[in-house]
């Protein structure tokens, strides 16, 4: 085999591999703690400077103890990326809790950026994520159990008990995103037009305006 092909294929395979291990990209320094008031990105938040650096930067207690639930799906999501631990920033890890009433649910939504697995607190849940084939995988999973949801594919937690239950979602990104379904077709700003989701979910408009209606932002 010429030297030729096995330049082209070394190439292609570390291409292929660089694809396969994707994720937030790989730090070029010990630490880049974020300053979100400089309000400059380039794919991540500017970094504080090094002597201002302490130990409060890479700590966060706010997932010690359940989440406050006082909305009408039942769940409530706490989360522990780069804007609540400045000290995650470039390092492309985040973590969550989800905590949820009897019968509570996480509805459909997705992680553009991250990967996520799932750990169960406590209760059981029917956890399922579709692919881009129209599959549901899906299971049931309790205490102690772990479920995994590919990156950028809509899933799903839905509590199956009568008692209260909670997970522990990490993330390969500092800051994974979500898309919650139906708030971004129902409820974005400016609104998608009925007739566009009339048309898609073959419903009428009246429909389209009740949907809306139910998902509205809360007034305070």
């Amino acid at each position: 085999m010429s030297p030729t092909n096995i330049l082209a294929i070394f190439v292609i395979f570390c291409s292929a591999i660089s694809f396969a291990f994707a994720s937030d990209p790989d730090t070029l320094q010990d630490l880049c703690v974020a300053l979100p008031s400089s309000g400059v990105k380039v794919n991540g938040f500017e970094c504080k400077a090094e002597a201002n650096v302490t130990e409060a930067d890479f700590f966060f207690a706010g997932l010690a103890k359940p989440g406050v639930i006082n909305n009408t799906l039942g769940s409530v999501v706490t989360a522990a990326n780069v804007e609540k631990i400045p000290g995650l920033n470039t390092l492309g890890v985040s973590f969550s809790r989800i905590d949820y009433k009897a019968g509570g649910l996480n509805p459909p939504h997705t992680h553009p950026r991250a990967t996520e697995i799932v750990f169960v607190l406590d209760g059981q849940l029917d956890v399922g994520f579709i692919t881009t084939a129209n599959k549901l995988i899906s299971k049931s999973i309790k205490k102690g159990e772990i479920f995994v949801f590919p990156k950028g594919l809509v899933h799903y937690q839905k509590n199956s008990g009568d008692k209260p239950a909670s997970v522990l979602s990490a993330f390969n990104s500092q800051l994974p995103g979500t898309f919650s379904v139906a708030a971004a077709l129902f409820s974005s700003t400016p609104t998608v037009p009925d007739n566009v989701l009339a048309q898609a979910f073959q419903i009428d408009t009246k429909e389209v305006d009740n949907i809306k209606a139910k998902l509205a932002p809360k007034k305070g």
